[in-house]
């Protein structure tokens, strides 16, 4: 099949992270999907949130926004992080950043990962998973060089990409990293966090207007690890000097 964008059904969009975007962040990247583009930046606060007082372990949130003109039209401004879609996806950056660090050898601390959709075109929050993680490692590399913490305490790389099903005169093929043409026709897709081990942290996914099979299913995951490692591979040129990737 051909794609609007010209690409095979497995080829990820053009990735390019670009680090150090921010001056004041601890951490910061601009990472782009093709034509999508988010701002991820990491915050360090040298105390953890209320409920981990006296706890001996840190934490890593997250925030997720779209600015007005991100979109082919303009979406209102948003006054709180509380709207549905942006708490949804907002917590699924936290959890997925959480699942990558060791929270005791973070000790009292918090880490704030920002991520700033600045064009959207399909991808935007698993293109925040992929940036805000390596935002999040350079930031714990510049706290490790000032000696806030001991280690970096990485445990692996995490990225994210979505897999949708395309269906044309009954033939069902995968689709890796769509754009919003794709998203926006597709009645299947689904959204892979993994690591570099090849493990999976969170799977979201439906079929709007039909069903899948396993075997689809085992398709479009095989697809996501095929992408994901493929993320890693660009994530690990910006840190890789400090948190190498293993094979």
């Amino acid at each position: 099949m051909k794609r609007s964008d010209q690409r095979q059904p497995n080829q990820l969009r053009s990735i390019k992270i670009t680090p150090h975007i921010l001056d004041y962040a601890e951490g910061s990247v601009m990472v782009e999907f093709g034509n999508t583009r988010v701002l991820c930046s990491a915050s360090y606060e040298p105390k953890p949130p209320s409920f981990l007082m006296g706890s001996g372990s840190g934490w890593v949130t997250a925030e997720y926004g779209m600015l007005p003109r991100s979109t082919h039209t303009r979406m209102k401004r948003e006054k709180t992080a509380n709207g549905g879609r942006t708490q949804e996806i907002s917590r699924l950056v936290g959890r997925s950043l959480r699942a990558c660090v060791d929270l005791k050898s973070l000790g009292e601390k918090q880490i704030t990962i920002d991520c700033d959709v600045i064009n959207a075109d399909g991808g935007t929050r698993t293109a925040a998973v992929t940036g805000g993680f390596v935002a999040l490692a350079l930031c714990l590399k510049k706290l490790n060089d000032l000696s806030e913490i001991k280690t970096i305490p990485l445990k692996h790389y995490v990225s994210a990409i979505s897999v949708g099903l395309f269906e044309d005169q009954s033939v069902v093929t995968p689709l890796l990293d769509l754009n919003y043409d794709e998203d926006s026709d597709i009645g299947t897709d689904m959204n892979f966090v993994m690591t570099d081990k090849n493990d999976f942290i969170e799977i979201q996914g439906t079929a709007e207007d039909g069903t899948f099979s396993k075997q689809q299913l085992l398709d479009m995951m095989a697809f996501a690890e095929l992408g994901c490692q493929q993320l890693f591979q660009e994530q690990a040129k910006i840190i890789g000097s400090f948190f190498p990737l293993k094979r």
